[in-house]
This record gives C-alpha cells, sequence and structure tokens, in this order.
C-alpha cells in the first residue's frame, strides 16, 4: 500500500500523543504526514473523510510512534559488515516488521577496507527511496576500542583512534556517520572525540577499560553518549566507581540499554532508567544477524557464535555474549512488563529519546501534527498489528 499526497487514511484507537494518551484518539495520515492526532472529537471538520481509508481497533490498541534503533548490527541472517543492497533490504525489512521504523547500520571491529566498503554501500542505498525502515546513517563501534574489553568484536583489528580515517570517511560520505564508539582512555581518543564533537557526530564510550577519572575527562572534551551500559565496561565499585559509575552519576551522558534480561539484570535496568531521566535513555536491540532465526551457529562480523535458546555468544574460548537476538517490540515490551515503566516512558526511551540523539526529533520520534508517519498499531498484548513508515504500511 503506498502513500499518495491527497490519501488520508484514519487509525483509531488509543493514540500516544506528546500530551499523553488519548483513549478514543483517531490518528490521521495524509501521504508522508500526520495530519492530525488526538482525540477522535476533536477531529477537524474539513479533513475530508469520504474517499479515507478507516482502520479502527478495539478500544484496548494502542498507536504509537514507530521505535528507533541507533545500536543494531543486522537480522533475518544477514549482517551489516556484508552489506550490499540484497543485505540491507533484508535487515530493513526484518527490523521494520518488529517496528522499527528508522535505525543506524552499525559496524564492527575490522579492517578499514572492511568499514569503507560499508559506508559506501549504506550511502548508495540511501540514495534511493528505502523500502523497509529508514537507515538515518551509520555507527561504528570500533575499531578504536580496548583490547581489555573486546566482547564479541575480533581483537585483531583493534587500533589508536584515528583522526585522518574519521576526516576520509566525513569527505567521502558527508553527515553519513552519526555515532563513533571508542574507547576514551586510548592514544589519540580524546583528540578524536574532540574532532567528532566539531563534526556533529555522537562520541560513544564503550568497550572501555577507563576509569573514573578517565570518563570525566573525556566528557569534557565532548564524549556525550555511552553504549550498551554495564557490557564491555569497568563496572561500579564504591571505592572505584569505574565507567558505569560515571555513566549512572553523570547528566551529560545519555546511555543504551539493552533490555533482554540476559545482557543486564532488571535491577540494573531499574537502577539506570531511575539515573537516566528526560532524554538521557535509549533502547536498543545489538542484534546480530542471528536475530530472527534459529537456534545454531552465526558470524558476529567475522568471529563464530553460537545462539541456544535465543542467547548468542562468541565460540571458543571467549565465553562472551555476541551481540543479541532482541528486537524493538521485545526489549519494548520487557521495559513495560519487567522494569515496570509506563508506556508513555517506553515509548520515549524507544522513539523520542533516540530520535533526539540522532538530532532528527523535529520529524519523527512522535505522533504529532506535520511530523512523518511513522507509526505503530499495536494489539492488547502490545504485539504489532501494523507499521507504517512515511505513510506507507509495511505491514
Amino acid at each position: 500500500m503506498s502513500g499518495s499526497e491527497t490519501k488520508l487514511t484514519l487509525l483509531y484507537g488509543q493514540v500516544l500523543t506528546p500530551e499523553g494518551m488519548k483513549k478514543n484518539g483517531v490518528l490521521a495520515i495524509r501521504g508522508e504526514h500526520i495530519v492530525f492526532a488526538g482525540e477522535a472529537s476533536a477531529m477537524p471538520s474539513d479533513l475530508d473523510q469520504s474517499e479515507a481509508e478507516i482502520i479502527r481497533d478495539q478500544s484496548d490498541h494502542y498507536i504509537i510512534p514507530g521505535f528507533i534503533d541507533i545500536h543494531v548490527h543486522g537480522g533475518n541472517g544477514e549482517d551489516f559488515m556484508d552489506s550490499d543492497q540484497k543485505v540491507l533490504d533484508t535487515i530493513t525489512s526484518y527490523h521494520c516488521s518488529q517496528g522499527t521504523t528508522a535505525m543506524l547500520a552499525t559496524t564492527m571491529t575490522a579492517p578499514k577496507k572492511a568499514i569503507d566498503s560499508v559506508l559506501k554501500e549504506v550511502h548508495e542505498y540511501r540514495q534511493q527511496k528505502m523500502p523497509y525502515t529508514r537507515l538515518e546513517g551509520v555507527h561504528l563501534e570500533g575499531p578504536f576500542i580496548s583490547p581489555k574489553w573486546p566482547g564479541a568484536q575480533n581483537p585483531e583489528h583493534i587500533v589508536p583512534a584515528s583522526i585522518e580515517w574519521l576526516e576520509e570517511w566525513e569527505k567521502s560520505y558527508p553527515g553519513l556517520v552519526k555515532q563513533v564508539t571508542l574507547a576514551p582512555e586510548r592514544e589519540g581518543a580524546l583528540e578524536a572525540i574532540a574532532w567528532l564533537k566539531e563534526h556533529g557526530i555522537t562520541a560513544a564510550l564503550g568497550h572501555t577499560d577507563a576509569s573514573y577519572d578517565e570518563v570525566l575527562n573525556a566528557i569534557d572534551a565532548g564524549l556525550s553518549h555511552g553504549v550498551h551500559t554495564f557490557n564491555a565496561m569497568t563496572g561500579l565499585h564504591h571505592r572505584n566507581p569505574g565507567t558505569v559509575g560515571a555513566m549512572l552519576s553523570d547528566d551529560r551522558l545519555s546511555a543504551e540499554i539493552i533490555a533482554d534480561g540476559i545482557h543486564v539484570h532488571p535491577a540494573g535496568i531499574r537502577i539506570l532508567e531511575r539515573m537516566k531521566q528526560n532524554e538521557k535513555l535509549i533502547l536498543i536491540t545489538d542484534a546480530m544477524s542471528a536475530t530472527g532465526m534459529p537456534d545454531g551457529e552465526y558470524t558476529l562480523g567475522d568471529l563464530p557464535v553460537i545462539v541456544k535458546d535465543g542467547v548468542a555468544k562468541l565460540k571458543g574460548e571467549r565465553d562472551s555474549l555476541a551481540g543479541s537476538t532482541l528486537t524493538m517490540i521485545k526489549g519494548f515490551q520487557f521495559l513495560i512488563r519487567e522494569i515496570g515503566v509506563s508506556m508513555e516512558r517506553a515509548s520515549e526511551i524507544a522513539s523520542l529519546n533516540p530520535a533526539k540523539r540522532l538530532g532528527i526529533s523535529h520529524r519523527t520520534g512522535l505522533l504529532k501534527k506535520g511530523y512523518q508517519a511513522d507509526v505503530l498499531l499495536l494489539n492488547s498484548d502490545l504485539d504489532i498489528d501494523g507499521v507504517w513508515v512515511q505513510g506507507d504500511r509495511k505491514y
């Protein structure tokens, strides 16, 4: 079903607006944009409903903003490190079916030539009308990380931070790289962080052995974000706060969380949620190629992974978690059911906050007149009954 400039679609149900949940609500979509979101009784009379497509659901159905995943490596058997048109279609199609309407293609610690290839493919993909989830850009997770905390990254490809590489990538593909994850204590990292801030790119800490003081120095240099909080970083001790202590206590840092109950105990997620109010907490999946696939053997980047009971771990001596098989809808449900946050708060964490982090909250992340119609229809069990991306119904 394709959106047009004249077609009007009306979705009836409980509509999550910036002013709160409207129980007898309606969302009106024309073309790519929302033209009304609110109480059905307040819908403007000048909206011609005579030829509208009307989708009426039970009063216990919910209409919420589409999810935005800023840290995702793949899905449905494919990895962003192998990017071409088919791979990108496969990954974005799968995650679109799981409620993600925008995302960052996330790379691994890899040789520069491999990263160059991903940037080229994603750049070319973005020049067309993307058929499923929009790729808003690229998140480079590495290769400027700590060999002490590689996680599921290949330590053979770890290198010191290189402004020369960053400059080359930005010159070749202006604005494509949105986030770079690095270890702030490593050689050249503070200079790279300052460069990233100057160019409007999020400098994020991750896979790091940084002390509390080293993180604070990096924040002063321009660090503003942390990836998969608690995982692959120095932990919290009451006399040695470490990376986690800095993440929890400094309001200048926003923080990602993998809300699957595997990467972080629910109590840890609750603590983080209480510490990171306003726009500072962001749900991610860190999903790998096995997401949406059966248990078995896969790869993450160029490392072998075994997935058993949905848990992905590196094969061999390093028994590290290897990304996840989480989807945004499952993480959203976990936040509500297991962590106890409201639907409004879960939507902020999964939609609005990542939109703010990417600088796109003026056009998506909310159900509001004039915004892109990036919309989810959920049933009473919080499962997906419909997905719209820029007004086009995909599922």
